[in-house]
C-alpha cells in the first residue's frame, strides 16, 4: 500500500476525531510535504480539504435521516460549535443543516463520496537519476492554479508559446514548467518559461524565477505529454518512496529537451523533483 493509499485508509477510519495532517504523514510513512503533494496530485483535492469535506458530507446524510440535534451532529463531526458547523455547511452545501432536516434528503447535495482504496494502475516508472544542479535563472508566464484544475496549464502554455525563442537573455531551446509555492489546500503557482542569462529586462507579464542550487531525483518518460499527471501522480505515490528518497518543499521542474516536439505532443520529457 502506498503513502496515499495509507493516509486515505487513516482518514477514513479516523474523521470523525481530529485530524492533524502530521498524524496522516506519520501513518504514511513520509513528510507532511509529501503527503500534501502526493495527495493532491493523486486525487486532485487536498488531503485537509478532503477531510472537511467528507465530515460534511456524512454529517449531511445524519441530518437528513432525521437527527435532531445538530449540536451534537456538528460536535460529532469535529466543529465546535452550531455556529462553526453552521458556516462551513453552507460554505460546502449552499444551504443550511436545517433546511437538510426538515427535507430529509441529501439529493441534490453534492456530497464528497469516500475515495477508493485500491491501488490504481500508474505508468512504469524507471531509476530515478540524482543531479547536483547548479544555481539557475529561469524566466516565463506565472499562474496560480488548483491541483483539481490542472487543465488550465496547456493553455497557460499556449499564451507563453508566444514567447518563445524571444525571451531576452534565453539560454536555448529547452522549456521548463516549474511548480512552486505548493500550499495545504493544494493551490500552486506555475511557472511556464526557459532559462536565461543575465539580468536583461523582461517583457510585460513574465517575471524572473531564481532557482538555487539543488540536488533532483530526475525520472524520464518517453511517452506521451498527456502521460504527465499520471506519471507525476505516480512519482509522488510510490516513486520516491520506491527510491528511498525524501522529497523538499523547493520547486519541482518539468523538463521539455528539444527533442519534444509542442505540436504532438510526443518526444518524452522529465520531472525533476527536489529532495534531501
Amino acid at each position: 500500500m502506498n503513502p496515499i493509499q495509507k493516509a486515505l485508509w487513516y482518514v477514513e477510519s479516523h474523521f470523525r476525531e481530529e485530524i492533524r495532517l502530521e498524524d496522516a504523514a506519520r501513518v504514511a510513512g513520509v513528510s507532511t510535504f509529501h503527503l500534501t503533494r502526493a495527495f493532491a496530485t493523486g486525487y486532485g483535492i487536498s488531503l485537509i480539504r478532503y477531510v472537511r469535506r467528507r465530515r460534511l458530507a456524512e454529517a449531511a446524510r445524519q441530518l437528513a435521516a432525521g437527527g435532531d440535534d445538530i449540536l451534537a451532529i456538528a460536535l460529532d463531526h469535529g466543529y465546535g460549535s452550531h455556529e462553526a458547523f453552521s458556516r462551513a455547511f453552507r460554505d460546502e452545501f449552499d444551504t443550511t443543516p436545517e433546511s437538510v432536516r426538515s427535507r430529509g434528503t441529501v439529493e441534490h447535495l453534492p456530497l464528497t463520496e469516500a475515495l477508493t482504496m485500491n491501488a490504481r494502475p500508474s505508468p512504469k516508472l524507471g531509476t530515478p537519476r540524482i543531479v547536483h544542479q547548479e544555481p539557475r535563472k529561469l524566466a516565463g508566464l506565472v499562474g496560480r492554479f488548483e491541483s483539481k484544475t490542472g487543465a488550465g496549464i496547456p493553455d497557460h502554455w499556449q499564451r507563453f508559446n508566444a514567447h518563445l525563442g524571444r525571451v531576452p537573455g534565453q539560454r536555448d531551446a529547452t522549456a521548463y514548467g516549474v511548480c512552486f509555492n505548493f500550499e495545504e489546500d493544494g493551490r500552486f503557482d506555475y511557472l511556464a518559461g526557459v532559462e536565461v542569462r543575465g539580468e536583461h529586462e523582461l517583457p510585460d507579464g513574465l517575471v524572473r524565477l531564481d532557482l538555487p542550487a539543488q540536488k533532483y531525483a530526475v525520472f524520464s518518460h518517453a511517452g506521451h505529454i498527456s502521460e504527465i499527471r499520471s506519471v507525476i501522480a505516480a512519482i509522488w505515490a510510490h516513486g520516491l518512496s520506491d527510491a528511498s528518497l525524501e522529497p523538499s518543499a523547493d520547486p519541482a521542474l518539468e523538463r521539455y529537451g528539444p527533442e519534444f516536439d509542442g505540436r504532438t505532443g510526443n518526444g518524452g520529457f522529465e520531472i525533476w523533483v527536489a529532495i534531501r
